[in-house]
Order: structure tokens, then C-alpha cells, then sequence
């Protein structure tokens, strides 16, 4: 009887600064500790260099630089999020990461005009639940994939 019933969506929560950001599962290949970075010259700002995950060379965004917030020391709390674009992996540095959540594709509210300091083509919307708001990132976006095949051209492969 209940055809409309919503779907869900599961996502990792993390932070940056003080906003909490989700990103989906499906996109999420791992998250790490932050390893040795190896930098490479001549690379947008925001490339923090590659890494050796597991044999696989790996590049390394920091997102607070990708989002023009202030850059930090990384700490005990500081990951890489390996995400998977297009058949290929890249790092997120990010503050934490805290949860994994369900949430329901009706929680999902179109991103307001000005959202802090992240440029709102980035978002897919925002989700709010109990008392917390949550950024949804369109990593399709956060990272072309162009530039997704750039950094990997980065690698030397």
C-alpha cells in the first residue's frame, strides 16, 4: 500500500572547521589515519601531494584549502577520506571524521544561496536532523574529474 515510502542514504559525517559535512558511503573506499605525504610540484594549492596506500599512489586534497577556509596543523583527529571518482581514488584531508548516518533522501533540503564559506556549487543540499545540520558535498563537483585526471596524471603512472 505504501508505495512513497523515502529511501535512505548512508553517509560519512565529517568535519571541517566547525561545519559537519556528509559525503556518500558509496563514494567512500576508506578512512584513514594521515600517512606521509609526498609533495608534488607545480599542483593546484589545495594538493597536498600523493600518498603509498597499500601500494596504491594515491593523491591528497586538503579540503580546507579547497574551500578557502584557514589551513591547520593536522592532529590526532585529522583523516584522509579515500574517495573513488571515476574508477579512480583520491584523499580528502579532513578535521575528523565522525560518524556513519542514515539519512532519508526527504531529510535533503536544496542548498540555501550563501552557506558560510563553501561555495554553494559544491553542495547537493543540506540535511538537517535533531539538532544538526549536515553539508551534503557533490564530490563530483568538490573535485572535477578532470582534475581528478590531472592528479593522477600527478603520480607518474
Amino acid at each position: 500500500m505504501e508505495t512513497g515510502t523515502s529511501l535512505n542514504r548512508k553517509v560519512i559525517i565529517f568535519q571541517l572547521q566547525n561545519e559537519e559535512y556528509a559525503v556518500s558511503v558509496q563514494q567512500v573506499g576508506a578512512i584513514e589515519r594521515v600517512l606521509p605525504i609526498t609533495r608534488v610540484p607545480q599542483t593546484a594549492d589545495f594538493v597536498k601531494g600523493v600518498i603509498n596506500l597499500r601500494g596504491v599512489v594515491t593523491p591528497v586534497i586538503d579540503l580546507r584549502v579547497r574551500f578557502n577556509l584557514e589551513a591547520t596543523e593536522y592532529n590526532e583527529s585529522t583523516r584522509i577520506i579515500i574517495i573513488n571518482l571515476e574508477d579512480m581514488e583520491v584523499g580528502l584531508i579532513v578535521d575528523a571524521a565522525n560518524d556513519v548516518m542514515d539519512i532519508s533522501e526527504d531529510a535533503i533540503e536544496p542548498p540555501p544561496e550563501v552557506i558560510g564559506t563553501v561555495d554553494v556549487d559544491y553542495i547537493e543540499g543540506v540535511v538537517k536532523m535533531e539538532d544538526r545540520l549536515f553539508i551534503l558535498l557533490d564530490l563530483e563537483k568538490v573535485l572535477t574529474v578532470d582534475q581528478v585526471k590531472e592528479l593522477h596524471g600527478v603520480e607518474g603512472s
